[in-house]
Formats: C-alpha cells, sequence, structure tokens
C-alpha cells in the first residue's frame, strides 16, 4: 500500500485553472501498469450534507475518531474563512473540537494531500464546511479519490438563507459518488430543509451569500415555516427582501 501511494505522488502531475476556469490539466496515475491496487474497498467522494445544526462537525470528528482508533492516520481539512471556533479548529455545538488543517480558497487540495501522505499515509480525507469549497478544490478531491484511492468525506450546507446552492455544494452534488442527507428538524417538528437568516431579530432572505454566523443568526426550518417567515410558536418576523 505505500509503494501505491508513493506511486500516487511520484506520477501525477496538476496544473491550477487558469482565470477563464479551463479545467485542470491532469496525467492521470495509470491503474494497468500498477500492480498494487485495491480491489475490495474503493474509494468514492461522499457528500454528507444538512442544514444549520444537524450534528454535521460532530459526525465528521466522531469518523475522525473511529479511524485514528484504529491506527490509521486522518487529513482533517476546513476553510479559513471560518473561523467561529479559531481559524484551524472543527467544533461541534456539542463543545466537542478537533484540530484541523485551515486553508484558504486558492490552495490546491490534491499538492496539500500528497504532502502530507509523504509523512504518512493518510487512510481518509474529512472537510467540514464543504459549502465554502470552491469549484477547483472539488475537482482536486476527485484526484484524491480516483488517483490516489483515498477516501473524501465532506460535510457541509447544500442551500443558503436564500435557498440557492453554494458554490461548494453544487458541484459537490455534480461530482460526489455519494450524496447523504443528515437529519435535524424544523421547531414544529417536520423535517428542517431550509436555513433562515436572522437579523435584528426579522427574517431576512437578501444579502451576501457568505456571512459566517452561529445559532444567533441562522435557525433551520421546515418548507412551510421558511416560506411563512416563522421562527418559532408566535415569532412570525416578515422576511425582508
Amino acid at each position: 500500500m505505500r509503494a501505491y501511494k508513493a506511486l500516487c505522488a511520484a506520477r501525477i502531475g496538476v496544473s491550477r485553472p487558469d482565470p477563464e476556469g479551463s479545467l485542470v490539466l491532469r496525467r492521470r496515475l495509470s491503474y494497468n501498469n500498477t500492480k498494487e491496487r485495491r480491489t475490495s474497498n474503493v474509494a468514492q467522494l461522499y457528500f454528507r450534507y444538512s442544514t444549520m445544526n444537524a450534528g454535521k462537525s460532530l459526525e465528521l470528528i466522531k469518523v475522525a475518531y473511529n479511524y485514528e482508533e484504529r491506527g490509521k492516520r486522518v487529513l482533517v481539512l476546513i476553510p479559513d474563512i471560518d473561523n467561529r471556533g479559531g481559524v484551524g479548529r472543527v467544533v461541534s455545538r456539542t463543545g466537542i473540537k478537533r484540530d484541523a488543517f485551515p486553508f484558504h480558497e486558492e490552495a490546491n487540495l490534491l499538492t496539500l494531500f500528497l504532502a502530507e501522505n509523504e509523512k504518512e499515509e493518510i487512510s481518509c480525507v474529512l472537510i467540514d464546511e464543504g459549502q465554502f469549497l470552491k469549484k477547483h478544490h472539488v475537482q482536486e478531491l476527485t484526484e484524491i479519490v480516483d488517483s490516489c484511492d483515498t477516501p473524501v468525506m465532506v460535510y457541509g450546507l447544500k442551500n443558503d438563507f436564500r435557498n440557492e446552492l453554494f458554490e461548494g455544494s453544487y458541484y459537490l452534488l455534480v461530482y460526489a459518488d455519494k450524496i447523504e442527507e443528515i437529519k435535524t428538524i424544523c421547531w414544529c417538528g417536520r423535517k428542517a430543509t431550509m436555513v433562515a437568516r436572522v437579523a435584528d431579530g426579522k427574517f431576512v432572505k437578501a444579502g451576501e451569500q457568505i456571512v459566517v454566523g452561529g445559532n444567533n443568526m441562522y435557525v433551520s426550518l421546515c418548507r412551510k415555516h421558511y416560506n411563512d417567515g416563522r421562527l418559532g410558536d408566535e415569532k412570525t418576523r416578515p422576511a425582508e427582501r
């Protein structure tokens, strides 16, 4: 397995997209010439999405613990735009946290992976706040899966407070091998599928897509109460558009 990882690092070539958005140029690893190959557990790209406050970060921390308990190394990544718990920190609402590698929007995740894998073999890549990924990040993750045969699990939101897809979520839905929903509920008990932004006590449906905040700014709602603008029992707020 270590020989396989070394081949991956040595033979894959990558260049970043140009400003016009051209695709990542690459030379794929030739499996026909590789004697060591995984034949039982084929790596996949997972996108595990939900609304706010569904336990995504807690689930990531649990998966990381399960790998490490079995003596396997995981690479945990988080976009540096999310600094609510400090830069390079995955933080659950329960208070459980763990360190992660922060990366910026220009970072090449494949290059980062290969550099870390040279130090010690990585068995799984875990990413929190996947909605903040850029298109090139998702493409780089597909190379980690396809050329290095390492599973990648991304946790994040699907839609924003305007009920539109984030860039990262859009391309994860396009490229992911498996898409799984982590469920949570609205205040009424129905399944929550929407995220409402609250500013000065009012339900907001207009503004910049990315404003990092927590429970005081975002509320998970079912479709009915998102459309009604109801944040809870007798807490109806007019939506500002």
